[in-house]
């Protein structure tokens, strides 16, 4: 009976470190903002505001990333080259090209979801 509960607890332990390993960043839902000040990026590319690129705090630079703006159901697929936002509030920063693509231009925040394309 007791190896059976210290299997059943070195399972349980091994589930627990699996789930932990998960990326964080593998899909998030949050508010997003748009920017299109500055002249180099985090990454030191160029900045381009109609590109399709993007801020974020931990995604490596040169991660794709979709998203969805959830109040009209638009998305675009951008890539991170940017750290930000510096609102704790907010999960990302778009180009104000990409902005467009999803109708976040005149609201200026919306809710949205992100995923890791590649």
């Amino acid at each position: 009976m007791r190896k059976y509960l210290f299997a059943a607890g070195v399972l349980s332990a091994c589930a627990a470190l699996l789930i932990a390993a998960a990326p964080a960043y593998a899909a998030q839902t949050g508010k997003a903002s748009w920017y299109e000040m500055g002249t180099k990026t985090a990454s030191g590319e160029r900045f381009q505001p109609d590109g399709l690129t993007a801020a974020h705090r931990t995604l490596p630079f040169g991660t794709k990333v979709r998203v969805k703006n959830l109040r009209n159901g638009k998305s675009v697929v951008v890539r991170i080259n940017d750290r930000g936002p510096f609102i704790k509030s907010r999960i990302i920063d778009v180009s104000k090209g990409a902005a467009r693509k999803i109708g976040l231009v005149r609201a200026g925040v919306t809710r949205v979801s992100i995923k890791v394309v590649n």
